[in-house]
């Protein structure tokens, strides 16, 4: 039986960690040995005290429904714990608490950008704001991320790219999957070229804990004087608390904004799962012993990866200042990402993403997590030189 699809469904895309995660795992079963660098996962255990704080507010009777925006006490924790780390008043009906940050991201584009209008986001970027954007009937605008500025954005092109139908500019910045930051001063160019207008910033901030040689939190538009008022901003546990299976992320925006989510969310799913919000409420209020190790065994691993894979000739790795991920560029080789990619998990055991699985603009490049051991790191290096050497 032929199935018909409704149409908007072919504008839906996919993550292809997830894709490239199931190849893997199925070479796993057929008995081969892999060196997982395609999720962007971190490889530490979720910190005890807040397992412990789930187990309680289980127990505690947390097992019902509950508001769609959020546990008024988790609320009032996270505009307190966001607000705190950029400078910034945020009171809790500004804050909505969400199944993971995607929600956060579907939540806004839906409630806000109407057919037909532009969203201008990075490129290569995060796979789901195009497949967001493309799904709702939007036009996606790509603004390119490349090697040769540090894959910081175009600000020039970006004026150019500001037309009468734009309605939202994405950012992310630490940026997945270059791990690229952008200063105060950056943010303060892009602040000043949407500051007023009828155009909402996006801000993605998940890794905003998780930088090397730079101050955390990293710098956020929406402590810039007029930016609150427009900008809504992604956030969640999944990266800085090892939390990534728990699903809990949450979003801050104006308050009827807020609103707006909170219907589609009741209309979705409901509302994230109440005793992990209080486990949410234990992660940020409680000890932060364990982010801080893992933050700084990332940046021993950062620091050995970046300089093996530029030991490898043909292959230039530019360092990144936050998240857990390298993009280094294989130009210097005449094969495709895409076919690099596979053939490196097929071959040498070693799995990445091709860098066009975060658009167009990621040709020539693979990206790999360093959220894995030093010792598997070194290994997969190796593997990759070796292959490499093969060609």
């Amino acid at each position: 039986m032929d199935f018909l699809f409704a149409k908007r469904m072919s504008n839906l895309g996919t993550e292809g960690a997830f894709e490239v995660l199931a190849r893997a795992r199925a070479l796993e079963a057929q008995g081969k040995q892999v060196i997982h660098l395609e999720i962007g996962e971190p490889d530490f255990d979720t910190p005890a005290n807040i397992k412990e704080a789930a187990y309680k507010a289980m127990l505690d009777g947390y097992t019902h429904y509950v508001p769609a925006p959020g546990i008024k006490e988790a609320r009032e924790a996270i505009a307190r714990y966001t607000g705190g780390l950029r400078g910034v008043e945020v009171l809790p009906e500004e804050i909505i608490i969400t199944a993971g940050a995607k929600p956060v991201m579907y939540f806004a584009i839906t409630a806000l950008v109407e057919e037909g209008e532009e969203v201008i986001y990075p490129n290569p970027g995060y796979p789901i704001y195009e497949s967001i954007i493309n799904f709702v009937g939007a036009k996606s605008i790509p603004l390119p991320y490349l090697e040769e500025s540090n894959f910081k954005p175009d600000l020039d092109l970006l004026k150019k790219l500001i037309t009468p139908k734009t309605r939202m500019l994405i950012i992310n910045t630490p940026h997945n999957p270059t791990g690229a930051t952008m200063s105060m001063e950056e943010l303060e160019e892009i602040a000043n070229l949407v500051r007023g207008k009828n155009i909402w910033v996006m801000a993605d901030e998940i890794y905003n804990r998780i930088a090397y040689g730079i101050p955390t939190p990293t710098p956020s538009i929406f402590s810039l004087p007029g930016m609150k008022d427009q900008t809504i901003i992604i956030d969640g546990f999944s990266k800085i608390y090892a939390m990534t299976g728990w699903r809990l992320g949450f979003g801050v925006a104006p308050k009827d904004v807020i609103a707006k989510m909170s219907t589609l969310s009741l209309n979705t799913y409901s509302h994230a799962t109440a005793f992990v919000q209080m486990a949410g409420i234990e992660a940020i209020q409680g000890p932060q012993e364990g982010p801080a190790k893992m933050v700084e065994e990332f940046a021993i691993r950062r620091e050995h990866f970046v300089k093996a894979l530029n030991d490898i000739p043909g292959v230039k790795c530019v360092a990144p200042q936050g998240a857990f991920y390298v993009f280094p560029s294989f130009r210097g080789y005449n094969i495709s990402s895409q076919e690099l990619a596979t053939r490196l998990l097929n071959e040498a055991g070693v799995a990445g993403l091709t860098g066009t699985a975060f658009g167009i603009y990621g040709q020539g490049h693979l990206r790999f997590s360093f959220a894995n051991s030093l010792d598997n790191i070194k290994i997969a290096v190796e593997k990759i030189g070796d292959f490499l050497k093969n060609l």
